[in-house]
């Protein structure tokens, strides 16, 4: 029975095939909407969170004013410098609470200057110090780096393509590639490594605006059993040279953005499941009305109430799913094709896994598949309660 209704349901939406054609395309429309819309946020949100945790460090100590660059290059993709003075390094150690501390030069390439590497973001750390990178260094080629060395960032190498060359120059010095770190989803994965003890040969090349003394940022570990923003506002009170940041208040600005995008965004599928529900209900009414004699003839021949309901609903369900799955493709291939044109996406490097995109698709399912049955109930249930001779005399 079940079978033979379905092969109805489909043979009755057969009959109209424009109209048919029309609400299934704004269940698409709809379903492609809720699909990129989710897609942008939660690969923005998740691609913040695993920057956050994974950079590990407790607090960052920047020059003032730079707190903004300084998460900028941690957790986008964009080259930024600026410095202080590297005595900060001794007076942020005697800091109550402060358990490890290394600090990172942030240099960027010049785009133009005869065979250097086009405009990229170059990291030089302290590798007796390190506890950012030297975790992913060891994974990658298992030492430490040593003079005239560097190695690339997974998505420096994959926008450089510098694994391929022997030697690759940085503001006039050649460097042999040692490898590529593994992927940190942070804004590291973007940058070029080499260890602070080759900055005085860069220094002396003068294609720097580095100084002797001077750094980007130190990285902060709270001991144990300290309060990290203790720690944080314990810093900033001693030193008035710098700028805090406690991990946790990275990405603020990029969040404050988030909710107003995810505002906009739910105002957006508001109205238009408004508006799909509307032209549900409109076609589903001309859907019954054309087929009130036949539904009135159908029941005064012996068929129940349950079975018409079920043609009408198993209806409702194909026009669902259809538009569902096409929004579901059409809202993942624009997500996938346009997330270079949006800069918070390129710049965080902003994905998703398999099994969000599977949860965003099953959220895109129900969601049109319940839009349809909202639309299409009232007019069914009309269909439900109508007497068959008044049905037979309405048509």
């Amino acid at each position: 029975m079940s079978f033979s209704l379905f092969r109805l349901a489909l043979k009755n939406l057969k009959r109209k095939s424009a109209r048919t054609g029309i609400l299934v395309l704004s269940i698409a429309l709809l379903v492609s909407i809720l699909v990129f819309g989710a897609s942008f946020i939660i690969s923005v949100s998740a691609s913040l969170k695993k920057s956050i945790n994974r950079l590990g460090a407790d607090v960052l100590v920047v020059p003032i004013g730079a707190r903004d660059f300084a998460e900028e290059v941690l957790l986008e993709t964009k080259a930024k410098t600026f410095y202080m003075d590297s005595s900060i390094i001794e007076r942020v150690r005697k800091v109550e609470g402060v358990a490890a501390m290394t600090p990172q030069v942030y240099l960027t390439t010049i785009m133009g200057v005869c065979c250097d590497v086009p405009e990229a973001k170059v990291v030089a750390f302290n590798q007796e110090t390190d506890f950012i990178v030297t975790p992913w260094l060891r994974k990658s080629i298992g030492r430490d780096l040593e003079m005239g060395e560097a190695i690339i960032g997974h998505e420096a190498n994959e926008n450089l393509g510098l694994l391929e060359m022997e030697k690759a120059t940085l503001f006039g010095s050649n460097f042999k590639i040692a490898g590529v770190l593994e992927k940190t989803d942070t804004g590291l994965d973007n940058a070029i490594f080499i260890s602070d003890k080759d900055l005085p040969e860069v220094m002396e090349k003068g294609r720097s605006p580095l100084k002797p003394d001077q750094i980007s940022l130190i990285f902060v570990k709270a001991k144990e059993g300290f309060d990290p923003r203790k720690v944080a506002r314990a810093i900033e009170g001693e030193i008035i040279e710098v700028d805090v940041t406690y991990r946790n208040d990275l990405g603020k600005g990029i969040l404050a953005t988030l909710k107003d995008i995810n505002r906009v965004f739910l105002l957006t599928i508001g109205l238009s499941l408004l508006l799909s529900i509307f032209l549900t209900w409109t076609i589903f009414s001309a859907i019954v009305n054309e087929r009130m004699k036949e539904v009135g003839i159908m029941r005064a021949i012996g068929a129940k109430n349950r079975h018409i309901v079920k043609a009408f609903v198993l209806e409702v369900l194909v026009l669902g799913l259809a538009g569902s799955l096409a929004g579901i493709i059409l809202g993942t291939y624009l997500s996938l094709s346009l997330s270079r044109i949006f800069t918070l996406l390129r710049d965080m490097g902003a994905g998703l896994t398999p099994f969000e995109r599977a949860e965003i698709g099953l959220m895109g399912i129900l969601v049109g598949t319940a839009v349809c049955v909202l639309g299409a109930l009232a007019p069914i249930l009309r269909v439900k309660q109508t007497e068959p001779l008044n049905a037979i005399k309405e048509a």
